[in-house]
Parts: structure tokens; sequence; C-alpha cells
């Protein structure tokens, strides 16, 4: 595509480097609970989805008892972890500083809370690059794979679907920004294979930097 008018970031994986620690995370507490799962398959099954769509699913095969002591666990050790090893992915602020100064305009749109992103914007020291342009799967019906959060953050932001290139790491963000109409960018420097990204509709890369005149040249 030509120099997009709006680029959207997904948040985790794409902004903060936060899906290895979560990931880890989920995958052992998963398996002391009853329900082991690589890390690779919780990938597969939960990353790019909303926390209320994965919540429903550990109600369906844990019980709800076991599916709520999952959330008060991961959380608990996220918040630890966070604060001591979370940081922004590899080149992405030179990226964001590069559209701005070349007029593309750029916003977050992610499955993940306001409160979420509060925190692990702010402990990277993202949060000021896109404060008032923040979206979350909790203002529309229905969460990635479905298009709604993209369309809803194109809308808000007053561009043509059509004239936003979208930054995922995650089969199912790829897939909404996919149906949205959006040209997606794949994140492969991260936890899902390039060719699931590739396959699902996006064109994969593995530096920050590949997009930078990608994105900001006419």
């Amino acid at each position: 595509m030509s120099r997009p008018d709006l680029v959207v970031f997904d948040c985790d994986g794409v902004l903060v480097d936060s899906e290895r620690l979560t990931v880890a995370i989920e995958s052992r507490v998963l398996g002391e609970l009853g329900w082991p799962m690589t890390p690779a398959e919780v990938v597969d099954r939960w990353m790019g989805k909303t926390s209320q769509a994965q919540l429903a699913d550990l109600t369906e095969h844990l019980g709800a008892a076991r599916a709520r002591e999952f959330d008060e666990l991961v959380t608990a050790e996220l918040h630890e972890a966070f604060d001591r090893e979370l940081t922004a992915v590899e080149g992405v602020e030179p990226l964001v500083d590069a559209l701005h100064a070349a007029g593309v305009a750029t916003c977050v749109a992610s499955s993940g809370t306001h409160d979420r992103m509060r925190r692990t914007l702010g402990l990277t020291g993202l949060h000021a690059r896109f404060d008032g342009r923040i979206f979350s799967a909790s203002e529309v019906e229905h969460g990635k794979p479905a298009p709604d959060l993209f369309l809803h953050a194109a809308r808000s932001m007053g561009v043509d679907p059509r004239g936003c290139a979208v930054l995922e790491d995650s089969v199912h963000g790829v897939r909404a920004a996919v149906a949205a109409g959006m040209t997606v960018y794949g994140f492969a420097g991260g936890l899902t294979p390039r060719a699931a990204l590739t396959e699902a509709g996006a064109t994969a890369f593995e530096q920050m930097a590949e997009l930078v005149p990608l994105l900001t040249q006419e």
C-alpha cells in the first residue's frame, strides 16, 4: 500500500514485550490446575483474544472455581513479572517517532483492558505517545478475530479502514484486521511463527526497522 493514513498498533507483543512473560506463566499455572498446555498451545488457543474469551474457555474446561483461581494466580504473577522485567519491543519507539515525524497518525487497538494498557504502556514509557488514542476490545461487542475493534478504532480516528495499516503478532489479530479490510503486517519476531501470520493474511516482518520505509515514504 501507499503511505497509510493511520497505523494501528496491537499492544501486547507489538508495543510491549509482554507475551513471552504471559504465555510462560499461563502454561505453568494451567499445568498446576490440571489442564497441561505447552506455551505454543497457549499461543494458538488464546493469544490475541480477550481475557473474557479466555475465561469462558477456562470455565468450560476447568469449572468456574478453577477458572477464577487461574485468573487470580496469573494476574498476581504478571504484575510482579511486569514490574521486574517488562520492556518495550525492540525498535518500536523509533518506528512510532518516524511515523509521527512523517505525519502518519497512530493509535493502539488491543484485546487488553484499559487498566492493563495503562500499566504496560506506562511501565515501558510508551503511554504518552498514544494518550487519547488507545482503544480496547472492552469497547466493542466482539473481540478479535472479529473486525469490530479495528473498525471502531478507524471510525474514532476518522480514517477509512482501507487507509489503515495494522501491526499484529497473533493469528487472531491478523484475521481481525483482514476482516476489517485493512493492510496487515505480522510481527514474526515474537511468539507466532512467520508462516502462520502469512497464512492468516499478513505481510510478515521480523524487525520494526523494516517498516519505517514501508510506512513513511510516499
